[in-house]
């Protein structure tokens, strides 16, 4: 059993599709108006039909007024980080704090080639995203940034302006080495979809992140956990992702946060996305919540 103590949050992801606008642009409005934590968008940037993650954010920023966007998750080997931090800042700056930045490695090694990205090795894709982790955040901290590896080729740059709070840096992560670069690097660890990587092998990776942490000196119930949760809410004929009525959202999510270490769920409808989120945010986040305060005060 793993419960890091961090009170739940709960996020909705949105279809960066071009075709999917007027949903989305409905779909943020309502989260907002309903005191959900966080709008998390993919990026497949190499994906025609999709609009670019940042511009879409951006936009959707100027249309909320207190929900925080989620890059779910920014692909490193096509934004340079110390640009991606500049960005990042000034994003910031204009939302008054409304952004977490998750970021990934980059695996479609063909896809990124063909927008003109690196082709880089597996392990040189791994090395890349953890200097990159540590690029970004002495850049969103303010003052001088210079890295010359065999990685990066950051010469010298007067980082700003500092955001009005820290941007927190989590690391979309499956395989070991991601994992381990979360735990000494990252401030938050992005599972993929639960159909991807189901709960019977969350364990494992939290244990990968923990023991990173502690060889790192980092205290691990300071690395927020993100599960990337797809399925629908309700009667649904379909074998993958979560599936039942409330009770069963309710009781499998709870289960999530207290004995698998979960501290943040993002909920990727499988159906009628304005349905399911009025259900998940009006029954099933207020039931999550009191089950897991209600577990906890019993400990």
């Amino acid at each position: 059993m793993t419960d890091y103590g961090q009170s739940p949050t709960f996020g909705l992801a949105l279809d960066p599709g071009v075709d999917q606008l007027d949903r989305t642009f409905r779909l943020a409005g309502s989260a907002d108006e309903a005191g959900l934590d966080y709008l998390a968008v993919q990026d497949h940037a190499y994906q025609a039909g999709h609009l670019d993650t940042w511009t879409l954010i951006t936009r959707l920023t100027a249309e909320t007024r207190r929900i925080t966007f989620l890059t779910d998750v920014l692909d490193l080997q096509l934004r340079p980080p110390a640009m991606l931090a500049k960005a990042a800042a000034s994003l910031g700056v204009l939302t008054e704090g409304r952004l977490t930045l998750g970021l990934g490695g980059g695996t479609f090694t063909d896809a990124i080639a063909g927008m003109g990205g690196g082709r880089r090795t597996r392990g040189e894709m791994v090395a890349y995203a953890e200097e990159s982790l540590h690029v970004m955040r002495a850049a969103l901290a303010g003052g001088g940034v210079r890295l010359v590896s065999d990685h990066h080729a950051i010469e010298g740059y007067s980082a700003g302006p500092v955001p009005p709070a820290p941007i927190p840096l989590w690391l979309g992560a499956q395989k070991s080495k991601m994992l381990a670069v979360t735990g000494r690097s990252a401030d938050g660890w992005i599972s993929p979809l639960n159909i991807y990587v189901p709960p019977d092998e969350v364990p494992a990776k939290q244990k990968i992140i923990d023991e990173a942490a502690r060889e790192a000196g980092r205290d691990p119930a300071r690395i927020r956990r993100i599960y990337n949760v797809i399925g629908a809410i309700g009667r649904f004929r379909g074998s993958q992702g979560l599936i039942g009525d409330v009770r069963v959202w309710t009781e499998t999510l709870t289960e999530w946060v207290v004995e698998l270490g979960f501290d943040t769920f993002v909920f990727w409808p499988m159906t009628d996305h304005q349905a399911q989120f009025e259900v998940f945010a009006a029954e099933v986040v207020p039931a999550v919540r009191e089950q897991v305060s209600q577990i906890r005060g019993q400990r």
